[in-house]
């Protein structure tokens, strides 16, 4: 069963992946050359959105939420995600800036990773007949990370999810093997460092973790705990 408690654990471990705490940072902003085409692009928030996928949702969610900065934020919607705003000092010091100063920011933040992401991804354990606390944070992982669970990894593994007959250790355990390999040897470095993620997971299986009740669990060198 998925308790508050369980998700706000996944949420945690998830944090650090992104942020390096598992509180998350709220305010930051990294600038990577993971965009199309290996464009440079802002990566922002508790969990980390990108310019380029859903930080113009993000922002449009904090204007309808009221916050203290929305005015701000509205000359920048028709922009975000179609046209490079990296190296916009202005617009990186706002997104700070109302992460700093405004409960509103945080609380829209909080809301929007559910929205976007930790809901289609419960949605898909559900569906799937998933019921591990670990098998979770794996889904959820994938979809801060990669935003699903990418049908071309799928296809490498036969296992069947536990919806149709197939065992969700065993799914779980080929899709993190599968996915492992995937980031190790990703023809971008920036992929290939994040394989700190799924051999956060591969540890958690061999120790017989599925609960998520053997705490702390240790995330990229960062121990969690509820």
């Amino acid at each position: 069963m998925i308790t508050d408690s369980v998700k706000k654990l996944i949420e945690r471990v998830i944090n650090v992946f992104e942020t390096g705490t598992p509180a998350g940072k709220y305010n930051q902003i990294t600038i990577l050359a993971d965009g199309k085409n290996g464009t440079r692009q802002i990566t922002y928030g508790r969990s980390q959105t990108t310019e380029q996928g859903n930080l113009a949702k993000l922002i449009e969610l904090y204007i309808r939420n009221n916050g203290l900065f929305a005015e701000k934020f509205s000359s920048y919607i028709d922009k975000i995600g179609k046209q490079p705003l990296t190296d916009n000092k202005t617009f990186r010091d706002l997104l700070r800036t109302s992460a700093n100063e405004d409960e509103i920011m945080r609380k829209t933040q909080d809301e929007f990773f559910d929205l976007a992401y930790y809901n289609p991804a419960y949605e898909f354990f559900i569906k799937n007949g998933f019921e591990l606390p670990l098998s979770l944070l794996v889904i959820y992982d994938s979809y801060i990370h990669s935003g699903s669970i990418p049908q071309a990894l799928r296809k490498r593994f036969g296992e069947y999810p536990p919806a149709k007959g197939g065992d969700e250790k065993k799914w779980i355990t080929s899709y993190v093997d599968i996915r492992h390999q995937w980031l190790k040897y990703h023809t971008n470095p920036i992929l290939q460092r994040t394989i700190y993620r799924t051999q956060c997971f591969k540890d958690q299986i061999a120790a017989d973790n599925w609960m998520l009740d053997k705490l702390p669990i240790i995330a990229n060198g960062t121990a969690v705990n509820v």
